[in-house]
């Protein structure tokens, strides 16, 4: 399905959130820019705040300790989830009718559950890869491949 006019375009990973606004036509893709942000990277150290838990063995010595949790996984799965609440708050005010979502695969699945109902009845098009520190002509050029219709071979 081709990307209309005024749709919004969600270019997103763990550190990077950016709505791109089309404000060219269905046969023209001309993204500009409407907001972004950047998550600070920051390191595990800084995010957790004790060592790994560990629990008695039932036989002979010694202590096991449990598995650490990925924190940095983590803290880009919750920026991943608040953007999926900013597209909820977005929909909700009736901010755009059509929405292409641009991210790594990791976000993408992350995104997709905990998408709104209405937001996903907009979605148009989905690309997994990562752009987030591509340029504006490189995310529309790859649109271009994503929503265009497919030509059928002349019979």
């Amino acid at each position: 399905m081709p990307l209309p006019n005024n749709a919004l375009v969600l270019v997103a990973d763990g550190t990077k959130v950016l709505f791109l606004r089309n404000h060219g036509d269905e046969n023209q893709i001309d993204l500009r820019t409407e907001a972004h942000d950047q998550r600070e990277d920051r390191k595990d150290r800084e995010i957790k705040t004790d060592a790994p838990g560990s629990t008695q063995q039932s036989f002979g010595y010694g202590r096991s300790t449990y598995e650490e949790p990925d924190f940095k996984q983590q803290e880009e799965d919750r920026w991943i989830k608040d953007a999926a609440d900013e597209l909820k708050a977005r929909v909700l005010r009736n901010d755009f009718d059509a929405l292409a979502i641009v991210a790594p695969p990791k976000a993408l699945g992350v995104l997709k559950k905990k998408l709104h109902k209405e937001v996903e009845k907009r979605v148009v098009c989905t690309v997994n890869k990562e752009m987030s520190g591509r340029t504006i002509p490189d995310i529309e050029a790859l649109l271009n491949g994503h929503t265009r219709p497919e030509e059928l071979p002349i019979a």
